[in-house]
């Protein structure tokens, strides 16, 4: 009787191994609205004083070089990036921050940063501090 149930336990999975390799596999990957690129703008030319700024993994690092040659963006330009769906955090020397691009393409990011940050529903990243002030947006002391 053992015999029999490991033959039919063998034909099971011969079976099984065997109709795997006749079916083919099904073509992975995202949907299409996760693949479709958008045009993104940032515009950080309100930022005082003026500085670098990166989107890590899709422009040049602010950290790699030195700062007379580094090809980093410059905040006295707005930069138009293409930008696929998904997370992505703005980077500047003083003041970073988390967004999101949609599937309709549109920006995403914290209602906390409201004071410095403007473009949610839009494709236009507009950044206006050079840092999030404390306390309902006023500026330290020291900071002139």
């Amino acid at each position: 009787m053992q015999s029999v149930t490991w033959f039919m336990i063998r034909c099971l999975v011969g079976g099984l191994l065997g109709f795997a390799a006749v079916v083919p596999p099904a073509v992975a990957g995202p949907p299409a609205a996760y693949t479709k690129e958008h045009a993104i703008t940032i515009d950080a030319t309100s930022m005082d004083p003026q500085s670098w700024w990166q989107v890590p993994g899709v422009t040049p690092s602010i950290y790699a070089s030195d700062p007379e040659s580094m090809d980093a963006y410059k905040t006295t330009e707005s930069r138009a990036l293409t930008l696929k769906p998904g997370k992505y955090k703005f980077g500047a020397f003083t003041f970073d921050f988390p967004f999101t691009v949609n599937l309709e393409g549109k920006l995403e990011f914290a209602h906390s940063l409201d004071q410095c940050v403007e473009g949610r529903g839009t494709q236009t990243l507009i950044i206006r501090c050079s840092r999030t002030y404390p306390y309902s947006g006023q500026r330290d002391q020291y900071y002139q």
